[in-house]
């Protein structure tokens, strides 16, 4: 009876320990986030900093983005376009392609681009900082690495996934238009007005604040699992992996909460008026 109630108890307990250690990493991941607000508006970090952390973890991300951005837009245009074709709707195809680009997938596409890239090197940054004991000597000179390293990084990566998100959406939308006019018998000129008389200030903003969010996620995220780094070399490659992870899941996670609370509030709008 004995090994058998340890048989049974020892998965429940387990659970109750992962739930416990979601909990704390929840719990922790906000301490870090009030921290960072309180070092930026107590001592905020210079400009200086903040400008070289946004060409580290932004411009350089750039390609990768710009890629990517182009991909989608060439993509969703064969597929819409010989799809729409069969009822013989292609011109429906730059609105379709320009408002899904807008609202979805150029800041999806971008934080995800973004939390691979700029959230391993953050994780691993900060993380080799950690183990190195880095972090220990600045705490020693008096100086807080929050305001240091966190703060500036959170920062950057807030301000370069917006702006990375606006040069996504118009080269998937230029992708759109290239495979458009050449596969679909679709006129540039068509395509560029159709395009933009669907989307709405409304539809920029949404697709501008979601990126904003999505940002605000990757350098936390990258910042909280470099700080939590332990064991050696070891270690930072396993919390650059699990940083990656969780940032893409979050961002996954949160696109759909914000999708859903955009449309409860235009929805709300236009009941309203």
């Amino acid at each position: 009876m004995t090994v058998r109630g340890e048989a049974i108890t020892a998965p429940v307990q387990h659970r109750h320990g992962a739930i416990h250690r979601y909990i704390y990493s929840v719990g922790d991941a906000s301490s870090l986030v009030i921290d960072s607000f309180k070092s930026l508006f107590r001592n905020p970090p210079t400009f200086n900093s903040v400008t070289h952390e946004i060409f580290q973890l932004g411009v350089k991300s750039f390609v990768i983005v710009a890629v990517a951005a182009l991909a989608v837009g060439l993509v969703m245009a064969i597929q819409f376009g010989f799809g729409l074709a069969r009822f013989g709707a292609k011109l429906y195809v730059p609105k379709i392609v320009t408002i899904s680009i807008v609202r979805e997938l150029g800041p999806i596409f971008t934080a995800l681009m973004i939390a691979g890239r700029v959230g391993a090197g953050i994780t691993s940054e900060v993380g080799s900082m950690k183990v190195t004991q880095q972090l220990d000597a600045i705490r020693a000179l008096g100086t807080d690495p929050i305001q240091r390293i966190v703060t500036p990084k959170i920062l950057a990566v807030t301000i370069a996934t917006p702006l990375l998100t606006i040069i996504a959406d118009l080269l998937g939308i230029f992708g759109g238009l290239l495979i458009s006019s050449t596969n679909l018998d679709v006129s540039a000129y068509d395509y560029f007005f159709k395009s933009f008389e669907i989307v709405t200030a409304r539809d920029v903003a949404g697709g501008i604040f979601k990126s904003v969010v999505f940002g605000f996620l990757i350098g936390t995220t990258g910042c909280y699992y470099g700080l939590k780094t332990s064991g050696g070399t070891q270690g930072v490659g396993q919390a650059t992996t699990r940083s990656v992870v969780a940032a893409s899941v979050l961002v996954v996670l949160f696109d759909f909460i914000l999708t859903k609370g955009i449309w409860i509030l235009e929805y709300s709008f236009r009941s309203g008026g």
